[in-house]
């Protein structure tokens, strides 16, 4: 079993000075599901999982035993991760011989050395939730007091993962904008090139890039660069 630092508050402030500018969201998961592993009494494993529409993942774990209990729920359709992901609550499983929710799940858990889990939800945002999966190898592991010190952590676990979804996000989004930044401006280029040869106004000259690139089977703005291209190389 780990060893637990006493104050789960070491676990807060370490999450606290992640700079999402320095680290990937898979870094961000994986630090989120280790520090869950070290500060809550009783864990043997924690794993992450994330649910998208139809999707769902365990996007990290710290060990094969969570990521496949984890990963037979999503086969079956059922079990304690998806409830806590799809209510936000806390879904406790005291011991697993004596669980009658998801008695298949539980006879799973308990031939591979876990007697008691909890999944506590995680609402990262609209469209995206998740839940924090904690194992225990013996029933009984998490007593009410274990309960609030992981459902602390688990609120801010789920800030810490909205903001690095958000930031994610964001910098997807601002790639894709300098990208069709640097279309636009290739395509204005070749635009320019094409008026200056045939006389002809910025509506007809794109009019003839779009036909070359249907004819071709290339983008507009490929068929632009290559224009761009053979024209520098000839001057």
């Amino acid at each position: 079993m780990p060893q637990h630092p006493a104050d789960p508050a070491d676990a807060f402030a370490e999450l606290g000075r992640i700079r999402l500018d320095e680290t990937t969201m898979d870094g961000m998961l994986r630090r989120v599901a280790e520090l869950a592993n070290q500060s809550i009494p009783g864990s043997r494993d924690v794993s992450v999982t994330l649910v998208e529409g139809r999707q769902r993942q365990t996007v990290t774990a710290t060990g094969d035993l969570a990521r496949d209990l984890d990963e037979w729920q999503y086969r079956h359709e059922g079990g304690p991760c998806l409830d806590a992901s799809a209510s936000g609550d806390v879904i406790s499983v005291p011991d697993m011989a004596a669980e009658e929710r998801w008695p298949d799940w539980a006879t799973k858990a308990r031939s591979v050395g876990v007697g008691s889990s909890m999944s506590i939800g995680l609402p990262i945002q609209a469209s995206v939730v998740g839940a924090l999966n904690v194992y225990g190898d013996v029933p009984h592991a998490f007593d009410p007091p274990t309960i609030e010190v992981a459902e602390g952590f688990a609120a801010y676990a789920a800030v810490a993962l909205s903001n690095a979804h958000h930031y994610d996000s964001a910098t997807t989004l601002a790639e894709q904008m300098r990208e069709a930044m640097r279309n636009r401006a290739v395509i204005e280029q070749a635009k320019g090139i094409i008026m200056s040869e045939r006389r002809c106004s910025p509506e007809e000259a794109f009019a003839l890039l779009s036909k070359v690139s249907q004819d071709s089977n290339r983008k507009v703005r490929d068929v632009a660069a290559a224009l761009v291209n053979r024209t520098v190389a000839g001057t």
